[in-house]
């Protein structure tokens, strides 16, 4: 039975993992008979999976799509990975900490000790960082909504709070629904602004029924990561990267390891006892000058310009500030 039961698991990863399989094939990479292969589909759909045959010298086997969810067979590292994936999917920014905790407590109790143990003793804590206000969760029913929209190419027409709250529904064409540090967003076409436009997931309130199917329309960089990422950063999509739009260079009198664990994206190369240069961006020159001057040391600029004329402007204003 062992032996028998590691068969049916290695038969149903198999299936799963393209759309068609030859019986010849199965037959194969099991190292058993075709005879045992239809026996073991046949066991499979005993335990509730829909699994098709094709007849025919080149037939073979299917597993589709069904009315009711049938027992689920993991192995090892895919047992593994679906805890893990449970225990941190409070992280994600969707409303579904508690349906992940007890599907995270039925997989457990079926799974074998040896698995049990390694699961157990994973313990990390998910710290997000701090804010006055709790960060807003996207209910999983309305992520549902909107990937369907996203999936069947539909027009998607909602009421979003802003500037513009009394007037009509957005109207737009979705494309990607996605996350960008813990929260849930959605990436569309705006059919009223001829633009695209980023919208927070959890401020959208749909209206039914959709819309027409549209054709997807590619983003002006082609990547949806590095338009997001330029959207976000302040940047030009149409450039074609995620660069900051503003970057300059300076020397700190300080050493590189000291500056390193504060920098998230920049760039810092040790020159020296006490001296380093740091390549860092930031959505606007003052800003960039402010964020440097959190360093606390000297600093000299390097370039460009308009890095040394936000230091300026910014050194005027301190001082009146400091003048009281």
């Amino acid at each position: 039975m062992p032996k028998t039961s590691a068969r049916l698991l290695s038969l149903l990863t198999l299936l799963q993992t393209r759309r068609d399989w030859p019986g010849a094939l199965l037959a194969e990479r099991l190292d058993v008979s075709p005879r045992t292969v239809r026996r073991d589909v046949d066991r499979l759909r005993e335990l509730g999976y829909p699994i098709t045959a094709a007849k025919g010298p080149d037939g073979g086997y299917r597993l589709t799509p069904g009315t009711d969810l049938p027992p689920l067979l993991f192995d090892d590292d895919q047992a593994v990975a679906l805890a893990i994936a449970l225990h941190h999917a409070t992280a994600t920014g969707a409303d579904i900490a508690e349906g992940a905790a007890r599907a995270l407590t039925t997989v457990r109790q079926v799974m074998p000790a040896r698995l049990r143990h390694r699961i157990d003793a994973l313990h990390v804590t998910a710290v997000e960082p701090p804010t006055d206000r709790p960060r807003p969760r996207a209910d999983s029913a309305l992520l549902m909504t909107i990937s369907a929209a996203v999936h069947a190419r539909e027009v998607l027409r909602f009421d979003y709070p802003g500037a513009e709250d009394d007037g009509p529904p957005r109207r737009v064409e979705p494309h990607h629904l996605l996350t960008w540090r813990g929260r849930w967003y959605l990436l569309a076409w705006d059919l009223d602004r001829h633009d695209w436009r980023t919208f927070r997931a959890d401020r959208i309130t749909p209206k039914v029924p959709t819309g027409p199917r549209f054709t997807p329309r590619e983003p002006p960089t082609g990547d949806v990561a590095t338009f997001i990422a330029a959207r976000f950063r302040g940047s030009d999509p149409a450039t074609g990267t995620a660069d900051w739009p503003c970057q300059g260079e300076v020397i700190l009198h300080l050493p590189a390891a000291d500056v390193a664990p504060y920098l998230r994206d920049g760039i810092v190369e040790e020159l020296g006892p006490g001296r380093c240069r740091l390549v860092l961006g930031s959505w606007s020159w003052h800003g960039l000058a402010a964020g440097l001057g959190r360093f606390d040391a000297d600093i000299e600029v390097v370039g460009p310009p308009e890095l040394r004329n936000a230091f300026e402007r910014l050194a005027r204003r301190y001082a009146r500030a400091a003048a009281g």
